[in-house]
């Protein structure tokens, strides 16, 4: 019996119970498209990681105070640990680091902006000019404070829309008016250009920048800093910049190196890099996203069996018309290869349908939920070859024992 006439007749046992196929391929169906979607969910999650790191700057180096085991057996740090950065460190990196293009402090507090009736919660950032080359920022109005505000511990700022928005509700031009910083006045010299929200549904505008002496000794009543942030001039860059400001804080601060009799001191700071943390953050995407297709996979494994059960009960049902098959003539390869194409066109439409599904599901919550979903087209190539797979590994027992059936038996069946 040759192919076409075994696949016709696979053709018309499928179409004679049509709910019963359509049941049988569901399994498949929901187990392709819940792995493209989770797939998808998860692919498209690392690109908005790695897409805020980039709009943080691909080359930012951030610096904080405090040991990086955070004490000893799990015990919180005391407080004067979170106070090691100086302005003297600030100035030796800046003045002897030869792989950082821009370099600025940070101090900040959060509280409750302030202008007439008008108040929205939100927090001052304490920095220098170089901060908005090093976080990619702009002024869309008006203009930065200078180096002078900065000696002078000037009391002004430049607000971001959100804050604009919140504090002048019927569009009042924001430049040159006082607004209060809890009891604190400050003259709005600038308005930072908008960002709207990063793809994690961060408002990146929901901020203020101020000079960071004016933060420290007016706000924060503060000696040292929260941070350093710093741009090394190129992404490669990055290492050894980050090695050698590790040498300036250990020097600056004193701390002694290994030698024969005693071990070296621990750092009481830490440096990181957003190469580093994007690193970080793939590397946990990519196991998140592994752990998601192996659930939805589950779902495939479920829709197997189902095809395996049906197989089984349709062998049963057709003893009778196998056993006559076969007394005129067919083969056990050719009654095993029915019921294997039988399975396998189940198993094949219902992946058919479920990268439809998957597909349409993905941009539907991309369109809907405004969320990143990236489909790749290995998931689709993945999934269907699985969903084959599938059709043959599940189908062959049943029609195995189909092929093995003694024709005399068959035909006796009732």
């Amino acid at each position: 019996m040759n192919f076409t006439n075994l696949f016709k007749i696979a053709v018309r046992a499928i179409a004679a119970n049509k709910m019963r196929s359509f049941l049988t391929a569901l399994g498949i169906i929901i187990g392709i498209a819940s792995v493209i979607t989770m797939l998808a969910i998860g692919q498209g999650t690392k690109k908005s990681i790695k897409d805020n790191i980039s709009e943080m700057g691909s080359n930012m180096i951030m610096i904080s105070p405090g040991s990086d085991d955070h004490g000893q057996g799990g015990v919180r740090q005391d407080a004067s640990s979170m106070e090691t950065l100086k302005e003297t460190d600030y100035e030796a990196i800046k003045d002897e680091c030869d792989y950082i293009s821009a370099i600025s402090p940070t101090v900040s507090s959060s509280g409750q902006w302030i202008n007439g009736n008008q108040n929205w919660p939100s927090t001052i950032y304490g920095v220098n000019t170089d901060y908005l080359t090093i976080r990619q920022l702009s002024v869309d109005d008006g203009e930065m404070f200078t180096d002078k505000d900065i000696k002078t511990n000037a009391k002004v700022c430049v607000l971001g829309q959100t804050i604009v928005d919140n504090l002048f509700p019927n569009g009042e031009e924001p430049v040159g008016r006082v607004v209060r910083f809890g009891s604190i006045p400050f003259r709005v010299i600038g308005v930072l250009k908008k960002k709207g929200y990063n793809s994690m549904g961060m408002d990146q505008d929901d901020l203020a920048l101020a000079p960071y002496t004016t933060v420290m000794k007016r706000i924060l009543a503060q000696t040292y800093l929260g941070g350093i942030v710093c741009s090394a001039t190129t992404e490669e860059a990055s290492e050894p910049a980050q090695n050698q400001i590790e040498q300036i804080l250990r020097r600056t601060h004193k701390l002694k190196d290994a030698t024969d009799t005693q071990e070296a001191d621990d750092d009481d700071f830490n440096i990181r890099s957003q190469e580093e943390i994007s690193s970080m953050m793939d590397s946990t995407m990519t196991t998140l996203t592994i752990l998601l297709g192996s659930v939805a996979g589950i779902s495939l494994l479920v829709g197997g069996i189902g095809i395996m059960n049906i197989m089984y009960v349709s062998v049963t049902e057709r003893t009778r018309e196998i056993g006559l098959r076969m007394s005129v003539g067919a083969r056990g390869i050719d009654i095993l290869n029915q019921f294997l194409i039988e399975s396998i066109l189940l198993s094949v439409t219902g992946g058919i349908i479920g990268v439809l599904l998957g597909v349409g599901i993905s941009l539907g919550i991309q369109y809907f939920a405004h969320m990143t979903m990236v489909i790749e087209p290995w998931s689709i190539i993945l999934s269907f070859a699985v969903c084959t797979f599938t059709g043959v590994f599940f189908g062959w027992y049943p029609a195995k024992k189909a092929a093995q059936l003694d024709p005399i038996e068959a035909i006796r069946y009732e």
